[in-house]
């Protein structure tokens, strides 16, 4: 898709109107009095910068044309919710309501599913960042995010790490003397998807276990100490030791 194509939603982008700054202010002085053919001319010669920003978005596998009217949505609520008393340019207020519309509408048709509470707090956090943008011209930071919402900085980052679009271990990150490098290569010589999913398993099963067992285990296989050795840090026999060290292998295995 590009402008001064006719390939988006059967609409020759060629033709699209420009508005100057002024023309903007004075039709959104209209809009805020209530003159809807106004607002249609403000919608209508804003859709370049919709196309502008759907660009950013394109490859993933969405079709423009949803993104585009995903993107047209972000349009109206920027021009419902744009405060002509702030000395800000209405492209500069709308891009960032645009960017969030499409964010959330890729978040959730994401193919991993994440939980309800996180995806509000990512809709809350997103929100708070329009907003904060809004205000200081900037990007925030995670910790003023935190602060608006009056949450832990800690799940604000869960909830936007959990919408950011998953990527594939087969992905080619970048093209060394003709032959693709792919991300698995990355992440070390012996890794593959198999030792991912045994490491993943295998967590799991320890976190099951017992503080005592995680403790005899961590002693013998972490620390390398013999049985004995345990036996005598921890305050039991070496048979006890001996006797919890299988179980614990045996609820790791099963």
């Amino acid at each position: 898709m590009y402008i001064g194509k006719v390939n988006v939603c059967g609409m020759d982008t060629s033709k699209l109107p420009v508005l100057k700054e002024k023309a903007k202010e004075e039709l959104i002085r209209r809009v805020k009095a209530g003159d809807e053919s106004a607002r249609s001319e403000l919608i209508n010669g804003n859709l370049r910068l919709v196309l502008s920003v759907v660009q950013r978005f394109l490859g993933r596998g969405e079709s423009p044309d949803d993104l585009f009217q995903v993107g047209c949505i972000g349009l109206i609520k920027s021009i419902d919710n744009f405060d002509v008393t702030q000395n800000v340019k209405f492209s500069t207020y709308a891009v960032p309501m645009i960017i969030g519309e499409i964010r959330r509408y890729l978040r959730d048709n994401n193919s991993v599913k994440v939980s309800r509470t996180i995806k509000d707090t990512a809709y809350k956090a997103m929100q708070a960042k329009e907003r904060i943008i809004a205000k200081t011209q900037r990007e925030p930071t995670v910790s003023e995010i935190a602060e608006e919402l009056e949450a832990k900085r800690e799940d604000i980052v869960v909830a936007l790490e959990s919408i950011v679009d998953p990527v594939s271990l087969y992905e080619p990150a970048y093209s060394d003397n003709g032959d693709a490098v792919y991300i698995l290569d990355q992440v070390g010589d012996k890794n593959d998807d198999k030792n991912w999913l045994c490491e993943i398993a295998i967590r799991d099963a320890i976190s099951h276990l017992s503080s005592r067992e995680k403790h005899i285990l961590s002693l013998r296989f972490m620390y390398g100490k013999t049985q004995m050795e345990v036996s005598n840090e921890i305050g039991i026999s070496q048979a006890q030791v001996s006797r919890l060290e299988k179980m614990a292998i045996e609820k790791i295995k099963s």
